[in-house]
């Protein structure tokens, strides 16, 4: 649900891939508000998935993304967030000419970021580098998606899958194994529409609770970790539609052994969009969707960036068919992406008629947009 990078390759150029220094990060009213190009292929249907084809490229849709989160804790109990995604983008539609090892119509873009709870800090990083000369890419077997150093990697299958990344003052060396719940198609059989536009979908699986154990940096210093961590795989040629400004995306790992993943599109007027959508999956992995008039949202608290957008960062989600009545409260109000592309995104703890933790994206928000629902 990440729609913000469709567009993005336009902004950014093809040669050196760099954002100038006092370039200002991008919203999403300007990265998503045009049709996407001819010629890339749209998702319309539900399909059939191929595994492990579909766990790598699909690059006659315009994006993908391979998109990592998770809430993990030492021996000591100190506790942190993490978060590492590669996304693919598409100049053009179709195969470049064979002509140079450097010709390609792939970008390719990684943001990390750690949230350490105990020292109230986040951080976060980005890469971009063009899918030429071996710079970036991905392959099915045995499956790796790579950007420089960072990566994930694994054997034929695609667990356990080994995550790599290392910046600057920031790194991550985690080991995913598959744990017992099955992979969730998401939406309609795997397919997921934004709205009522013929092909404004994505077709999008997730696995909800992966076992995760290894390393954080933060400096000079490294942290043994584990807990669990939660992967979403989407592609499209899709942008929001004309109505739509941004949403709110919850993904939570219930002590009671569900999990929860839904999404709040919001309109341009601050109301809930009606192609909102979500899925509860149960202990044993039966899976029940979840639409827009089974769930209330109602924001608590907001944190307001420098920029002046205001981000809501403490709710109440209610689905009151399924007894859930839960408080999700992020666990550091600034955990801002702010890179090529600015969104919020970070750890989050639930409290209330369930506990639990997981992980809450926002976007669309600026310091001018309308907020209906702020008390």
């Amino acid at each position: 649900m990440r729609y913000l990078l469709v567009l993005l390759a336009l902004a950014l150029s093809a040669c050196e891939m760099q954002q100038p220094a006092n370039a200002p990060a991008l919203r999403v009213e300007q990265v998503l508000g045009a049709e996407p190009a001819a010629g890339f292929a749209r998702a319309f249907a539900p399909r059939s998935f191929q595994f492990p084809e579909d766990h790598g490229a699909h690059p006659d849709y315009a994006t993908e993304w391979w998109y990592l989160t998770g809430n993990l804790q030492t021996a000591s109990g100190r506790r942190f967030g993490y978060q590492f995604t590669l996304f693919r983008v598409a100049l053009r539609p179709g195969e470049a000419l064979q002509d140079s090892a450097w010709r390609t119509q792939q970008i390719y873009m990684g943001h990390m970021a750690i949230s350490d709870i105990a020292a109230g800090r986040h951080y976060s990083a980005e890469r971009l580098a063009r899918a030429a000369a071996g710079l970036a890419g991905a392959r099915v077997a045995p499956f790796a998606v790579w950007l420089g150093p960072w990566s994930m990697r694994a054997g034929d299958e695609l667990f356990p899958l080994t995550v790599t990344a290392q910046h600057e003052d920031i790194g991550l060396t985690l080991q995913l194994q598959p744990g017992d719940k099955p992979l969730v198609l998401q939406g309609e059989r795997g397919l997921s529409r934004k709205s009522a536009t013929p092909g404004n979908a994505s077709y999008y699986y997730s696995f909800t609770r992966l076992p995760t154990r290894g390393e954080l940096r933060i400096g000079d210093t490294v942290y043994t970790v584990q807990g669990a961590s939660w992967m979403d795989r989407e592609w499209s040629s899709s942008a929001l539609d004309r109505d739509q400004v941004g949403w709110d995306w919850f993904s939570l790992q219930l002590d009671d052994g569900r999990d929860l993943m839904y999404y709040q599109l919001r309109t341009r007027q601050g109301e809930t969009h009606a192609f909102s959508r979500g899925s509860l999956v149960e202990a044993d992995g039966a899976v029940r969707g979840l639409l827009p008039d089974q769930v209330t949202l109602t924001p608590l608290h907001h944190w307001q960036a420098e920029d002046g957008a205001r981000y809501p960062t403490r709710w109440r989600l209610q689905v009151p068919k399924l007894q859930l009545d839960l408080e999700v409260q992020a666990l550091l109000d600034d955990q801002l992406m702010d890179h090529s592309v600015c969104y919020w995104e970070g750890a989050v703890q639930v409290s209330g008629s369930h506990r639990g933790s997981g992980y809450l994206e926002l976007s669309g928000y600026d310091q001018a947009a309308p907020d209906r629902r702020s008390p």
